[in-house]
């Protein structure tokens, strides 16, 4: 029962265009929708329904990963209907689990909305880009596209990417792809890194920069010729880089600006949002291409100007996550409440969004600026 129960859980979460499906003890199984939890209309899930569920569909090897380290994460294919992501944790002596769905197609940069430039960058034979933003803001998706154009459009290149799990499946096309899984058939995203040096690349893909290790061994990749994408849970630009430098003891801290300097390429930052009528979400994007101005900046310890070299960097493709935010509530694509919750200057960005409206009450009805306060203000 427990394996035709997980059954229906997947195919209705790929049914309805669920992102992910949440399995606790005392709640039906909820799924996300458009970025909002929906519990199922089905009775609460006890200790044993959950065990049931896990067992159903989590390898030997995570179950008892998941006995020793109290967690595990894994991925599995579900028919040729879709893959997931799945968490199994314990909490309060229960196993609860989070299955997110990974879609089976590869979206394009125009489905996505990728800056043009993007695809320039996606040519250049060495250098460092980072991915970045929170959990579920879709950097998976992001990096995903960005070596499928590599393995379809440029070619001659062999692509090594590391992940834990191993969400998007790739086939050789113009490249020769590996796909490596930490836990399975390497150890640490370290240690992946380390090897794969060794193994011919020309492209790799690091799945998580979680640690100061697996920070040096990706620039160290960078600087020895080789394309590298990386993704950090980090919001913007600025702080980014910020994060990478404290990430290092104040004695190495000089010498990574100088690295970072040097081989990093690109910054983009990215947040999902709720379409607004029409359902469905979009990403906004803050974008950093690194100038020979922006790179002075970081080698200067100037981070706090790399808000102004975007805005005069346009002409090279860059953009403020504010700016995209704007555009998407200006075109009437996101509402004002979601694209002020996910800007870098919340205020700024309502300031305007109130400005408009002022402005187009006034235009419409002819009324002064003190009239329209005044209306405002009495109801």
């Amino acid at each position: 029962m427990a394996t035709v129960h997980i059954d229906r859980l997947l195919e209705t979460c790929i049914r309805v265009g669920s992102s992910d499906i949440h399995l606790h003890v005392g709640r039906p199984p909820v799924l996300r929708v458009d970025g909002g939890l929906r519990a199922l209309d089905t009775k609460s899930l006890e200790p044993d329904d959950t065990m049931a569920l896990m067992k159903s569909v989590t390898p030997e090897r995570n179950q008892q990963e998941l006995q020793e380290e109290g967690g595990t994460d894994y991925g599995f294919a579900f028919g040729d209907q879709g893959r997931f992501r799945v968490s199994v944790f314990r909490q309060k002596g229960n196993v609860s689990m989070v299955l997110r769905l990974i879609p089976s197609k590869i979206l394009t940069f125009d489905e996505i909305g990728l800056p043009k430039i993007v695809r320039a960058l996606c040519r250049r034979p060495r250098g460092l880009f980072l991915v970045t933003g929170p959990t579920g803001s879709g950097k998976t998706t992001t990096l995903a596209t960005m070596l499928d154009y590599i393995n379809r459009f440029v070619g001659d290149r062999h692509i090594i990417s590391v992940e834990d799990p191993i969400e998007y499946y790739h086939n050789h096309v113009k490249c020769c792809f590996t796909q490596r899984e930490v836990g399975v058939d390497v150890p640490s995203f370290a240690e992946a890194l380390r090897r794969s040096l060794r193994m011919d690349p020309d492209v790799i893909l690091v799945g998580e920069m979680r640690d100061l290790e697996t920070m040096e061994a990706a620039i160290r990749a960078a600087e020895t010729g080789h394309l590298v994408f990386a993704t950090l849970h980090t919001t913007g630009a600025q702080g980014t880089i910020n994060r990478v430098i404290d990430a290092f003891p104040v004695s190495q801290q000089e010498q990574i600006r100088v690295q970072l300097s040097t081989n990093l390429l690109s910054i983009l930052s990215q947040t999902l949002l709720k379409k607004q009528g029409t359902g469905g979400r979009v990403a906004a994007y803050e974008f950093l291409v690194i100038t020979p101005a922006v790179s002075n900046l970081i080698r200067e310890n100037k981070t706090y100007r790399i808000d102004s070299a975007i805005q005069t960097g346009k002409k090279y493709g860059m953009q403020l996550l504010d700016d995209h935010l704007w555009k998407l509530y200006d075109e009437g694509i996101c509402a004002a409440e979601d694209v002020v919750e996910r800007a870098q200057n919340p205020s700024d960005l309502q300031n305007k969004i109130d400005a408009k409206l002022r402005g187009g009450a006034g235009e419409k009805r002819n009324l002064t600026d003190e009239q329209l306060r005044r209306e405002m203000e009495e109801g």
